[in-house]
């Protein structure tokens, strides 16, 4: 049986060392786009709200829409609006009418904006490309599927806690 404790945090198989190690990236990836967000006068829920607008790979139905937004988020509507209101005010993004359906609205990151972001994050994509450089394509394969797994275990943990509605902490009334 492994024990799973700070007494061992320096080996790969111990949970306590995963749980540390993502709360390390967690809390440096927080502080690149906390600043982010500062520096373009924006809301940290703008900065989640552009991650899945930059990824549409996360909706079925193709572009991004306000409701998949406001169900990615788990936020109210009129959150969501504030939220879209405070991105296209800043030159973020833009809403974009439907040609077949004139009530759908499309999100689209602008491409000023994109290249913006690509410029604030070029530091630390070099660190990603350089941390990647000291793995074989099977390691970064094996990362890659663990990625994969851990971010379908946490969807399918958070579906069980809240019962397959809103996220917990949602503002939901």
């Amino acid at each position: 049986m492994q024990s799973y404790s700070p007494e061992t945090p320096d080996r790969g198989s111990d949970l306590f060392a995963y749980a540390s190690l993502l709360r390390t990236l967690n809390r440096e990836l927080n502080r690149v786009t906390l600043d982010f967000a500062h520096q373009q006068g924006l809301h940290p829920t703008d900065i989640h709200a552009l991650a899945v607008i930059m990824d549409p790979a996360g909706s079925a139905d193709g572009p991004v829409t306000p409701t998949h937004l406001r169900e990615e988020l788990g936020l109210t509507s009129g959150a969501i609006t504030a939220c879209l209101d405070r991105l296209q005010r800043s030159g973020h993004v833009s809403r974009v009418r439907d040609s077949a359906d004139r009530r759908v609205v499309h999100l689209v990151y602008n491409p000023d904006a994109r290249a913006l972001a690509r410029e604030y994050f070029g530091p630390l994509a070099r660190a990603t490309e350089n941390a990647r450089g000291h793995f074989t394509p099977e390691q970064l394969g094996t990362v890659a599927d663990f990625l994969r797994a851990l971010n379908a275990e946490l969807a399918e943990a958070r579906e069980t806690q809240t019962g397959g509605g809103e996220p917990a902490g949602s503002d939901r009334p």
